[in-house]
């Protein structure tokens, strides 16, 4: 059963009632009470009508009514149109600007970060963590149902994926690299779209059983509730999404001729909504809207976003991720649902990571004079101790800590060995493998 948004009746709210409302004595109050939710509380009328205190003079209904005249006075068309060809609109909502302002001081690379930002030695390395941890959000949001910490060992450790959940976690990881190291410099085409989606979608298979491919006429595509079966959205005629596909492209690669400026950030979220919208393949729809989302600030020079893991702010709130797609398409295509909510998720996912290095900072200086002065440990050694007395049953490799460090077998393999004849490694061969776990005496460091 297709799900639909509970309507307030309106529609029989005269402008002379309006009027009359504001011509009362309490219209600063009414005033006030509607502004709230012309911002930071951009919410739809479910939770609108349990907002308290109202204001005196005007019921919830009319304060519903206030609120969509003076929304759709501040919005501005996009170029998305729905099915029946009517447009998506958005509106700049007032902390926008300064959040924005912050980025592009930064020209949206080190995110924040104060007293010398970060050192060229650690980028890679947070370049990594961030791919590693957007590639196991984005597909457990999609259901993968292997854990945060198995995944990572997996992705870590290089090992061959073993079922599905574990295929998506990898095709996530090889296409989120391949668009920080390649697809960036390229334009936005259906090519670029369709390799992308089968590298997210690499020996998987949809819901009918078959090879994820894009859809063909009159073939369904749903959004559901997995629980209630309820159907949140139904993929548009193939037709009205290959033409759209076509302004997408365009969008994307600013050839639309006389378009008004619209800040990339926005930018980026339009054409996750719109790829969300179309849902142009018969799976991976998901996982590519993300994926394009972060291609587009990266190609326009916002490549610091790849620290961020904003799947993993979404998946917090996943329900409400899907409720922005349908506050956004059914109340009167106000695409200002869906963008509210996702730069609150990159505003989480910038104080996430900023707390992340304040931690690391804070640990890494005490470590380091402990480990270089009384052990002469090596920052390569330093930082695989740290990440060990941060996850105790994580584990290291040979050919991890060649790949992680970018160093040739022989160094590797003096480094692993130096560690484990001071006694903070142990040496575990398991078949074919050997697997190096830290030892307690790791916490004398810190």
């Amino acid at each position: 059963m297709r799900f639909k948004l509970e309507k307030p009746k309106i529609s029989g709210i005269k402008p002379d009632k309006i009027s009359k409302i504001f011509g009362t004595k309490n219209r600063v109050e009414i005033l006030t009470f509607v502004k709230k939710f012309l911002g930071t509380d951009y919410v739809y009328w479910d939770k609108f009508r349990h907002k308290e205190p109202t204001p005196k003079g005007a019921t919830k209904e009319e304060l519903w009514a206030i609120t969509k005249i003076f929304r759709e006075s501040q919005s501005a068309k996009s170029i998305v149109i729905d099915k029946d060809g009517k447009t998506f609109t958005w509106a700049k909502l007032d902390y926008f600007e300064e959040f924005f302002h912050k980025i592009d001081m930064s020209t949206g690379g080190e995110l924040f970060v104060e007293k010398g930002g970060i050192k060229n030695a650690d980028k890679q390395k947070l370049i990594s963590r961030g791919i590693m941890e957007e590639a196991i959000a984005s597909s457990q949001l999609e259901g993968a149902a292997t854990s945060r910490k198995a995944a990572k060992i997996m992705l870590r450790e290089g090992r061959k994926p073993k079922n599905e959940s574990e295929k998506m976690i990898v095709n996530n990881y090889i296409s989120m690299k391949a668009v920080e190291e390649d697809y960036k410099n390229r334009e936005m085409s259906i090519e670029l779209i369709q390799e992308l989606h089968s590298l997210i979608t690499k020996d998987t298979v949809d819901s009918e059983g078959k090879e994820p491919r894009i859809r063909k006429k009159r073939d369904p595509v749903y959004v559901t509730d997995k629980l209630t079966g309820d159907i949140y959205h139904e993929g548009p005629d193939i037709g009205f999404v290959k033409a759209e596909l076509e302004k997408l492209i365009k969008f994307s690669n600013h050839e639309l001729g006389n378009e008004t400026f619209i800040h990339p950030i926005i930018k980026a979220i339009i054409i996750h909504f719109w790829i969300g919208y179309l849902h142009p393949f018969t799976d991976g729809n998901g996982r590519l809207a993300r994926l394009l989302f972060y291609w587009y600030l990266m190609r326009q020079g916002y490549w610091a976003f790849v620290y961020l893991p904003i799947s993993k702010a979404i998946k917090l709130s996943a329900k409400q991720y899907t409720m922005a797609y349908v506050y956004s398409e059914q109340d009167d295509n106000d695409m200002t649902y869906f963008i509210d909510y996702n730069i609150k998720k990159i505003k989480l996912a910038v104080e996430e990571f900023k707390k992340y290095l304040e931690k690391k900072s804070k640990e890494n200086i005490l470590m380091k004079k402990k480990s270089e002065i009384t052990h002469g440990l090596n920052d390569r050694q330093v930082q695989l101790l740290q990440f060990l007395h941060g996850d105790p049953d994580g584990r290291t490799t040979l050919n991890v800590h060649m790949n992680i460090n970018q160093v040739t077998k022989m160094t590797a393999n003096k480094d692993l060995k130096d560690l484990v004849s001071k006694d903070f490694l142990t040496r575990d061969k398991q078949g074919r493998n050997v697997y190096y776990y830290g030892t307690e005496n790791i916490k004398q460091l810190f």
